[in-house]
């Protein structure tokens, strides 16, 4: 309570404490003339014949009379004249009591608390008037209430401690006005933010300080600390942050690490804190031995042990443990057991540094799942949090498939927070799940922007939405503008179709491209849909089809006879079918340093339009952090090829061009050139193959400026083209010719999004060939 308003209750309380002697001197005073034998004053009798009531206006006497407890003829006590009188003035509806004991009569007098005129706030510049109307519970043309003003002061100032405003002050205060209506008004002394000034560790041996910092949700304050949120100084985050702390240790084997303690001490001037955990990091642990047998009859230990992905050697870590018992009771489930468990049994090798784990087949308890309850969805469906359970009601109680229905739910993206857990049901083998969320904004705005000496500034924006509509659903739209192309697109996924892990998609874009270093103008409009869907724990496969119109115009006179011999041809409609497989570990891998990701797909043209041809494209990407994690690592091989089939050609607006590909070059800027052409076109080609090799690295800054660095090699070439006869009748060389650039990265994590800053510099290139040193990015989201 703050140091205003304790006093204004004090001068309060002291009030009605005179006001309670007053009117026990006056029982006294009415008892001594009424009755002159009674002696001691706290043995004296009243009865009154009349009660009379004065000064309510909206209060009922019936009302009163009922608080006050007094029938008339009753015999009545001080002591229940007084405990009358306390009934009364804690009904909340009086600024002031008095009881008076006029001979046979007891005159009851009130004060009726005002009405609230309107409510005001002042002081305030962080949290706007509306949200703060939102957190009182006093209303205007209603009786004002000291005790409500004070609650809501208090939540007033909750407000802006979960802002970090530690030292904001909430003083309630009242305007008198005229026919008993008073103005409420909160004055707000804000103070400064609470900022982290410094987060440390003791105890970490293993991993740095900085290291550390980066697995916390609380960040310390840097030189943008007027715009960055999350390094206020939130108690509540302490102890999420241990748990995100022993989470990372464990699953790197760590089984013994321990944060013992969380603390924050407050700078003397009140605006910093200072936190520090403490932690006891233990050895790391490998796996040992591994071994499944069976306690349930007829159940075979050899077909789990054939479907566990573990072996010694590897680090221990909790998610690998339930990654596999999560495969063998998915196989029991095949199997048609319902009630078998996997019970692993963990035995420590301290010598060794090991832990041998035994896979026990059980049977388990016969529970069911009554029901799933799912609440603080405002705007998210309920069956969009259904389908997440691969359980329903009425199913057998899987405790591990309720906790993975828990990370599903989560890794969706729309929570902020997502709680499940199982209560008891309407008998003991029944369970209640309950699902508890709290949702967060999903939608993303997106700006680009890209500047090169030879095609000047280009600039593209973005909308995303991955929850549309509350039903899960995903839609985007593009639009990029630049000094020689215009690209705009959108697309629609539906992630279950019919309720099914089946997602749908629908998507179309139009393309206009004006390149100086291509004297051509090509205009692209196609429409795209498919179908996806899960082969695998960490692959997918997804189908689709392609309906899309190709046209080249404007063919410069000067140009390639090669692209005006493709221009002759009109617009060509493609109708492709195709399909896409991934493999994804990166996430729900094994490896909490990185993971794999590979892509293979094709595309096949000629079931119908003008085009006929097989594209093929491959994506194999790799990353691991090293240098106790605090670098990371990258390879990415990729690469596409385009056969065409019968007597046809491809065309300069189907071949690639590495554009995006290699990094350093201006778009257009590779590949065979008709160097005889007045214009020295850029022709693309048929194939195309790149090597990404990347680093993440610290700086040396401190980390709440979230800035870091990077470096890049990229090696790749395009190559190959169907006709090869350029101006002059000289050939083309459209033979493969590896280009190479280098350069550095600066990332910047901004209130407005993180920028990316490249600077790049071509080892190997062709004379011909356009470089582009610098590049910039920009996205934010909301």
């Amino acid at each position: 309570m703050h140091k205003t308003h304790r006093a204004a209750t004090e001068r309060s309380s002291r009030a009605k404490a005179r006001a309670r002697l007053l009117a026990t001197a006056l029982f006294i005073g009415g008892a001594t003339a009424s009755q002159p034998f009674l002696s001691p004053a706290f043995a004296q009798v009243f009865s009154f014949s009349n009660v009379t009531i004065e000064g309510n206006e909206r209060v009922d006497a019936a009302t009163i009379l009922n608080y006050a407890g007094i029938s008339r003829g009753q015999e009545v006590s001080a002591a229940a004249l007084n405990d009358a009188y306390q009934r009364i003035a804690n009904s909340g509806l009086f600024e002031k009591v008095e009881l008076v004991p006029q001979g046979s009569t007891l005159v009851i007098r009130v004060t009726e608390y005002p009405i609230v005129n309107v409510i005001n706030f002042e002081g305030n510049k962080r949290i706007k008037d509306e949200q703060l109307a939102e957190l009182v519970q006093s209303r205007s043309r209603r009786v004002y209430s000291p005790t409500m003003a004070e609650s809501d002061a208090a939540a007033i100032a909750e407000a802006y401690r979960v802002q970090g405003r530690l030292a904001a002050s909430v003083t309630p205060k009242i305007i008198r006005r005229s026919e008993n209506r008073v103005d409420l008004v909160f004055e707000i002394a804000e103070g400064k933010v609470v900022e982290n000034e410094r987060i440390s560790f003791v105890g970490n041996r293993a991993f740095s300080d900085r290291r550390l910092r980066q697995v916390l949700e609380t960040k310390q304050a840097g030189f943008l600390r007027n715009l960055i949120r999350r390094d206020t100084f939130v108690a509540e985050r302490l102890e999420l942050d241990k748990k995100m702390l022993t989470d990372f240790y464990q699953s790197r084997g760590y089984i013994d690490v321990q944060v013992t303690d969380a603390s924050a001490e407050l700078s003397r001037e009140r605006d910093a804190t200072f936190v520090t955990y403490t932690i006891r990091e233990g050895l790391p642990y490998k796996i040992g031995k591994v071994t499944v047998v069976s306690e349930v009859e007829g159940v075979d230990a050899a077909a789990y042990e054939e479907a566990a992905r573990i072996r010694t050697g590897q680090t221990y870590s909790p998610l690998l443990i339930d990654n596999n018992i999560t495969r063998m009771e998915t196989l029991a489930l095949k199997q048609g057991l319902n009630f078998v468990r996997v019970e692993p049994r963990v035995t420590r090798d301290d010598r060794n540094q090991a832990v041998d784990i035994e896979f026990a087949v059980v049977r388990g308890e016969r529970v069911f799942v009554e029901r799933i309850d799912i609440e603080g969805n405002a705007t998210t469906l309920d069956q969009v949090i259904r389908r997440q359970f691969r359980t329903v009601e009425g199913d057998p109680l899987n405790p591990r498939e309720i906790r993975q229905s828990a990370e599903r739910i989560r890794a969706l993206g729309f929570f902020s927070d997502a709680k499940v857990d199982a209560q008891p049901g309407s008998s003991p083998d029944q369970v209640v799940v309950n699902v508890d969320v709290e949702e967060q904004p999903t939608g993303s705005l997106t700006f680009g922007l890209s500047y090169s000496v030879a095609s000047g500034t280009g600039f593209n924006i973005g909308f995303s939405e991955k929850n549309f509509l509350g039903r899960g659903q995903a839609l985007s739209l593009s639009l990029a503008s630049g000094v020689s192309n215009q690209n705009s697109s959108f697309s629609f996924t539906e992630p279950a179709l019919l309720g099914r892990d089946l997602s749908f998609s629908v998507g179309g874009y139009y393309r206009i491209s004006e390149y100086d270093n291509a004297k051509y103008d090509t205009r692209n409009i196609g429409l795209t849909t498919g179908i996806g869907f899960p082969v695998g724990e960490q692959s997918k496969l997804d189908l689709r089809l392609r309906v899309s119109e190709d046209k080249l115009d404007n063919v410069d006179a000067d140009s390639s006879p090669i692209i005006q011999d493709e221009a002759i041809i009109p617009a060509l409609k493609t109708f492709s079918l195709g399909y896409a497989y991934e493999y994804d570990n990166r996430i729900t891998g094994l490896n909490p340093k990185g993971g794999v990701l590979l892509r293979f797909g094709q595309d096949f043209a000629g079931l119908g339009g003008d085009t006929e041809y097989i594209e093929t494209t491959a994506l194999a990407l790799a990353e691991t952090k090293i240098m106790n994690e605090e670098v990371t690592v990258r390879a990415i091989f990729e690469g596409g090829a385009i056969h065409s089939l019968g007597d046809t050609t491809s065309r300069v607006t189907e071949r690639y061009f590495g554009n995006g590909k290699i990094r350093g070059f201006e778009p257009n800027g590779i590949g065979p050139r008709d160097l005889n052409a007045v214009n020295e076109d850029a022709l693309g080609g048929n194939l195309f193959a790149v090597a990404r090799f990347e680093a993440d690295f610290p700086l040396g800054l401190p980390e709440e400026y979230g800035i870091t660095g990077g470096a890049f090699l990229d090696v790749g070439s395009v190559w190959s083209l169907d006709n090869t006869t350029g101006a002059g009748g000289v050939e083309v060389d459209d033979s493969f010719i590896p280009r190479a650039t280098v350069g550095l990265s600066i990332f910047w994590s901004t209130p407005i999004g993180p920028l990316r800053f490249n600077f790049s510099h071509a080892l190997k290139k062709e004379d011909y060939d356009k470089e582009q040193s610098f590049d910039l990015t920009i996205s934010t989201r909301f």
